[in-house]
């Protein structure tokens, strides 16, 4: 018969107990350090911006005087870069997902798809502003208009829409399909009338977390040469345009001569944080309504 030594137990549970809390421990400091930081940064922008928010600075034009610059066209061209990067990364994005879910065959050349996309996520996304300065700006000739500008957008979150919509796909459970096939319907019709209203939260939360990057990237926009100069306010896709980013960019560096620079930047900060807390909120409604256990 064997014997079990509880001294030896006992100091195997408290080594154990004391990894678990430890671990407990540290991982409470790290999201504490996060929570800190965020808590400052916010409060830091808020400080800078208190006062300088008003219907004039919404509506105003970009002017050299700061009590008289205003972010009118800034929001313009972030609506019109929006309306070319959405349709764009919702086609390629769900309908390469939908290939490589539903028709690829696995194999070889499905998986070095799969592969060169999750590799093309992690890419900076200086390098995409590159390839649409050299593709959409200088072959194509388009120049620095919103159509440039929402094309070198949609291939920096293209990656993250396909990965999106794969997932959601691929959680549709497969008895419905097998359903679906057994009542006489094709594949298309069983993509269209089963796969795709089952996965749409998943594929809308995608998109809208990829558009909510693509309206905070600054890099690819300076790279292709988009301006934050007193520009006309952009009419359509083929206007000349700046975004939140770019202008946000544009006063911080002018900070440095004029302090009151640093103000309308915390300001203008303040309003794309909005935007996007509006976005990710959409995100969450659209998943929590629409969202179907089986």
């Amino acid at each position: 018969m064997k014997y079990v030594d509880v001294t030896q137990v006992q100091k195997k549970m408290g080594t154990r107990l004391f990894a678990n809390n430890l671990a407990k421990t540290l991982f409470f400091l790290a999201t504490l350090f996060g929570l800190v930081i965020l808590v400052i940064l916010i409060y830091r922008v808020v400080s800078q911006s208190w006062g300088w928010i008003d219907t004039d600075f919404i509506f105003n034009k970009l002017s050299t005087d700061p009590e008289k610059a205003g972010i009118m066209g800034a929001l313009l061209g972030t609506f019109w870069l929006m309306l070319v990067v959405a349709p764009v990364t919702m086609f390629l994005g769900v309908g390469t997902a939908i290939y490589l879910e539903e028709y690829a065959k696995k194999g070889r050349l499905q998986s070095f798809i799969q592969t060169n996309i999750s590799n093309l996520a992690g890419v900076p996304s200086v390098v995409f502003g590159i390839l649409g300065l050299t593709i959409f700006v200088r072959n194509l000739d388009l120049g620095s208009i919103v159509l440039a500008g929402g094309l070198t957008m949609s291939l920096l979150v293209l990656p993250v829409v396909v990965v999106a919509s794969q997932e959601a796909i691929r959680a549709v459970p497969q008895f419905l399909r097998e359903a679906s096939y057994g009542m006489g319907a094709t594949r298309w019709q069983t993509i269209k009338n089963i796969v795709l209203p089952a996965s749409i939260p998943g594929i809308l939360t995608g998109v809208i977390l990829a558009l909510s990057r693509a309206i905070g990237e600054t890099a690819p926009l300076v790279v292709i040469g988009i301006p934050a100069l007193l520009i006309p306010l952009p009419d359509g896709i083929l206007d000349k345009f700046t975004i939140l980013p770019m202008q946000i960019y544009y006063w911080t560096i002018d900070s440095a001569l004029v302090d009151e620079y640093a103000n309308l930047a915390a300001a203008t900060i303040v309003i794309l944080l909005l935007v996007l807390f509006l976005m990710n909120s959409i995100a969450v409604i659209i998943r929590n309504k629409f969202q179907r256990r089986f």
